[in-house]
């Protein structure tokens, strides 16, 4: 059979630019699909509750084989740098403790957490797993690909390296794992301290999402 590659993002504006210009629906509350003939993407949003419906979506919308956890992701090792791409060899539930090997012979081990990593918790991960990148939803797509026997691996962008400081943001991360730009922007806007660190995260998030597209484009080529 033919293989159909799936790839799993938590928001749409994590694949924005890779979809361009292909069919999408909304299949269910923020669930969103798109499908070009040859690959499908879907977002159902943050955390690994809201990946597994995303998976479902699109193993529902196409005959899948391969399933990609894609987005962006926070650096754990002090050597990475914004727009590093990280190919997980291994992912780490960290509220489980379950392993999952991804495709290939990729070193890195990348941790997914219950919430938005900062500083503290990235430098925690790093010295309990030896962590690469945290991420929120690698671990609920590497449990799906499991139990449908299908091939997995974990491709993320480094947006924010370990050092950086942006903390509180998991309070604008809404149940249905959408984040609430507009509730943020007003609360960084009177706080003129975080002003440096919000110009700083954009600018970052811009160019970790040019160089995920870009990886994601070659793997589907």
């Amino acid at each position: 059979m033919r293989e159909c590659t799936a790839i799993i993002a938590a928001l749409p504006r994590e694949v924005n630019a890779l979809v361009k210009g292909w069919e999408r629906r909304e299949v269910g509350p923020r669930v969103f699909v798109w499908t070009n003939g040859s690959a499908v993407v879907a977002c159902a949003g943050m955390g690994v509750t809201r990946a597994a419906l995303a998976c479902e979506a699109a193993m529902k919308a196409a005959p899948v084989t391969v399933l990609i956890s894609a987005g962006l992701a926070g650096a754990c090792d002090a050597k990475l740098r914004v727009g590093d791409v990280v190919r997980a060899g291994t992912v780490i539930d960290s509220r489980t403790g379950e392993r999952f090997e991804g495709e290939g012979e990729c070193a890195e081990v990348l941790v997914t957490g219950e919430g938005i990593a900062g500083v503290r918790e990235k430098a925690r991960l790093r010295e309990s797993y030896g962590a690469t990148a945290v991420d929120m939803e690698a671990a609920g797509v590497a449990r799906i690909a499991r139990a449908h026997r299908l091939k997995f691996c974990a491709i993320k962008a480094i947006s924010d390296e370990a050092e950086f400081a942006m903390e509180g943001l998991e309070r604008f991360a809404t149940a249905e794992g959408q984040f609430r730009e507009g509730a943020f922007a007003l609360h960084a806007a009177i706080r003129p301290w975080m002003w440096g660190g919000v110009i700083a995260l954009g600018r970052n998030s811009g160019k970790a999402l040019g160089m995920l597209t870009e990886a994601l484009r070659a793997e589907i080529d």
